[in-house]
């Protein structure tokens, strides 16, 4: 059983953000599984998210359940949602993925890798508090161009990741969801090795 988590803000306010689109990969990656009409998000209390499962069935190797959720606790408590649902599946923190976005990567890059530390991404940091370690798979997604934050980073930060795409971006945008949701379906289907040597960014 794996659990994929997209890390992001409950709320329309939110809903188009750069801080967003871990929940934005994990919707298209939902859509793309199923029939839309199909794609259902449960409000889970319990979980403290909306979520869903789906069984993934590789051309090679057994049936794997998979648990997709999306953190209603906003983005700097996102580890209390990972840690029930994880604690609940009792999962190991290698069974987790968190699709997040990274300020560090200019927009459209990908990179997958494991463990190491936050980089000041609070909802990551939030779970490797939550977890009690960092050993867990990470899908980063950029989000900008380092250079527009280099002189005042610290400030604009926040600024900068609770803002919206601009029109000249949202190709980049939709080209790297895709890419996201492929090397997602990529690891499932034939493990991160696979993933990493096709969609991470050279």
């Amino acid at each position: 059983m794996k659990l994929i988590v997209g890390l992001g803000n409950p709320g329309e306010k939110y809903e188009r953000t750069r801080h967003n689109l871990g929940f934005m990969t994990i919707e298209r990656f939902f859509k793309d599984f199923q029939i839309e009409k199909n794609t259902v998000w449960e409000n889970s209390p319990k979980f403290k998210s909306d979520i869903a499962q789906i069984e993934w069935q590789p051309k090679r190797g057994s049936l794997e359940k998979v648990i997709l959720i999306k953190p209603k606790t906003y983005m700097n408590n996102s580890g209390l949602a990972v840690q029930f649902t994880a604690s609940y599946y009792k999962l190991s923190a290698n069974d987790v993925w968190i699709v997040h976005d990274d300020i560090d990567l200019p927009l459209g890059n990908l990179k997958i890798r494991f463990g190491g530390a936050s980089a000041g991404h609070r909802g990551v940091e939030s779970v490797i508090e939550s977890l009690g370690t960092d050993k867990f798979w990470r899908f980063r997604m950029g989000v900008g161009e380092k250079k527009e934050l280099l002189d005042s980073r610290v400030k604009n930060v926040d600024d900068f990741v609770l803002g919206t795409f601009s029109g000249a971006e949202k190709g980049k945008v939709k080209n790297v969801i895709k890419r996201g949701v492929k090397a997602i379906e990529t690891s499932l289907e034939n493990g991160f090795e696979a993933a990493m040597n096709r969609y991470n960014t050279k």
